[in-house]
């Protein structure tokens, strides 16, 4: 097999953009799609030549194709947990959109289920396998910035107002229908977008504290609730045993954007676009600065692809560093759960 066939279940933005990104690829092909919006599939189906065989009306018939390698699960958060249950269940090899599960419950029982299996499960953070995290990771483990004190990093965009005219803007109304502000679908920027910066979190501590690299607190959270009950706005700190700390932020309602700095005690590092890699990062050492530029033509969803067909026509059957292996997975919902509840 030099080509990983792909599923994908729910029709949504991400998986149009995933099924682009698909197609630039050497080692990927998307066979099959899955929706229960019929507009949605045919548009699919002419848009990426999926043969009318291949082009499903309801998610088991993908997930019971032989034909399928790897299932991407691409539905609203609440979701997730049966489907990738499901596919469990039928040894289907799984990409599940983040976050991977609306709890830390969820994520445990998922955990049970894929004991002695021999199936392929990963969490969909995309930026990890972009190659400026490679780049910072090598900065950092060639001592660049001396040893890792803290860091800052968020991620936000304001979907809750619309210009009108000119400087004008309006706020908009909340549609309950949306998945993102409708709470019992998994609603709520923590875990839509918060959960990026808190998996980030996790990767840098783990460069000098392989040991008890997921032994943490949380402290500082500060949560603006909508009428809707979901978070719109949201901030807090994570303090590792080892001293190390990271303060994250996410909002629905400010443009904050998707900066991270880390810092030690030599330097720091700045990556101003952290989740698409679609801008610079800077090193900077006192008044030095090396800037460091990425090819901007290749989609990040590209390399995620790319790299996770590799890892399964090679027979590994888990995620591969820098990627999100399943131990983080784990813990991120453990973190993001705290959050939400505390």
């Amino acid at each position: 097999m030099t080509k990983l066939n792909w599923g994908i279940i729910g029709l949504g933005t991400i998986a149009q953009k995933f099924a682009k990104a698909i197609a630039e690829t050497s080692n990927s092909k998307l066979l099959a799609v899955a929706s229960n919006n019929n507009q949605k599939l045919e548009n699919f189906k002419k848009q990426f030549c999926i043969e009318a065989r291949f082009a499903y009306k309801n998610y088991e018939d993908l997930i019971n194709c032989k034909d399928i390698d790897i299932v991407y699960i691409a539905l609203p958060n609440s979701f997730h947990f049966f489907w990738i249950n499901e596919c469990i269940r039928n040894n289907k090899n799984i990409l599940v959109e983040k976050p991977a599960t609306v709890n830390f419950e969820e994520i445990e029982i998922i955990k049970k289920n894929l004991l002695n299996k021999d199936i392929f499960f990963g969490e969909a953070f995309m930026y990890r396998h972009h190659p400026q995290i490679d780049f910072v990771l090598e900065l950092i483990n060639n001592n660049e910035i001396g040893s890792l004190i803290s860091m800052e990093s968020s991620f936000g965009v304001n979907i809750l107002t619309k210009k009108k005219f000119l400087f004008f803007k309006k706020k908009k109304k909340m549609n309950k229908n949306d998945r993102k502000f409708n709470k019992k679908l998994g609603g709520g920027c923590i875990l839509d977008l918060g959960c990026y910066p808190t998996s980030f979190s996790l990767l840098i501590n783990s460069i000098n504290n392989k040991i008890d690299k997921f032994n943490f607190s949380l402290s500082n959270i500060s949560k603006d609730i909508s009428e809707t009950g979901i978070d719109i706005h949201s901030s807090v700190e994570l303090l590792f045993k080892n001293g190390f700390k990271s303060k994250v932020e996410t909002s629905f309602k400010k443009d904050i954007g998707s900066k991270s700095v880390i810092k030690g005690n030599k330097g720091k590092i700045i990556i101003n676009d952290t989740w698409k890699g679609n801008d610079s990062v800077v090193l900077k050492k006192e008044d030095k600065y090396q800037v460091r530029n990425f090819d901007k033509n290749k989609s990040v969803y590209f390399y995620q692809i790319e790299q996770i067909s590799k890892n399964i026509l090679s027979g590994h059957k888990k995620v591969l560093y820098p990627g999100m292996d399943f131990e983080e997975t784990l813990f991120n919902m453990k973190i993001i759960d705290n959050w939400i509840n505390e």
